[in-house]
């Protein structure tokens, strides 16, 4: 069955934008939208819509992101060392070349949850002043030597530091914030906000705003746009935990292993 709806689509990499264009044109249902989840409400009511049904956030990067190596997503392909889902403002690059050993450990330990973040910032300092770097290949490979090698472990010693290097670039903590709260006002009565998440610092957020705003918190969340305190609940939560793919889903995708799905109602009494 075809649904009766229209999906206003929105997304900040003009990569993705033009994908959606191309299907736009097969399908009048899709309505392309370039732009950041934080714009979510001023960007519906251009497109016309002052509240809508539904809100879906799947956040992170993509799998075309990854695979295109041309945009430094990826410590397993050689490329540019950019990570910029815009294409504009400052790079990975630029944060490795130019940022104090303090503020990159920071971005390590914060974002990646690199539990050798000072080791892997001293690293990528000391091999700098000798030459910068430019290169994803050559970034990975110094972060290994720093933490020892791989030493037989599942995941590459890198895949911490790059995930926090790709948040900090895009600031994905700072827009998820701004991305709910925006889901919030824009949402009727009874719609659904859905939001998947693929690291353990972005479900903690969007679990906090959830008990915040389903009046299981006992006052506004310091971390959070604040509601005043004794607000009417916002929304109300239809699971407990966050839904896990299952074990059929990930032998089909591996990279939906850390994917988790949270879903909640709006307009809760």
């Amino acid at each position: 069955a075809v649904a009766n709806c229209t999906v206003l689509a929105i997304d900040r990499d003009p990569d993705a934008m033009e994908r959606a264009w191309a299907h736009a044109g097969k399908d009048p249902r899709l309505v392309p939208a370039s732009g950041r989840f934080a714009e979510l409400e001023s960007i519906a009511r251009a497109s016309g819509y002052e509240k809508v049904d539904g809100v879906m956030f799947d956040l992170g990067v993509s799998s075309f992101q990854i695979d295109e190596a041309g945009r430094g997503f990826s410590f397993m392909r050689e490329g540019p060392l950019d990570m910029r889902m815009e294409k504009r403002g400052p790079s990975a690059a630029d944060a490795v070349n130019r940022l104090t050993e303090g503020e990159l450990a920071d971005i390590f330990h914060f974002l990646g949850e690199e539990p050798q973040a000072r080791r892997v910032a001293r690293g990528i300092v000391h091999r700098r002043r000798s030459q910068p770097f430019e290169t994803t290949l050559d970034l990975a490979a110094t972060i290994e030597k720093s933490l020892g090698g791989r030493r037989g472990k599942p995941t590459h010693p890198a895949t911490r530091s790059f995930q926090a290097l790709r948040m900090w670039v895009n600031d994905e903590t700072g827009e998820l914030v701004k991305a709910l709260s925006s889901a919030e006002r824009v949402l009727k009565p009874g719609g659904r906000l859905v939001v998947v998440t693929f690291h353990s610092i972005e479900d903690r957020i969007v679990k906090t705003f959830l008990r915040d705003r389903s009046g299981h918190a006992p006052g506004a969340s310091r971390h959070l746009p604040g509601q005043p305190k004794g607000a009417a609940p916002s929304f109300e939560v239809l699971q407990r935990k966050p839904v896990e793919p299952s074990e059929a889903e990930t032998e089909a995708n591996p990279r939906s292993r850390a994917e988790r799905r949270s879903v909640a109602r709006a307009g809760a009494a």
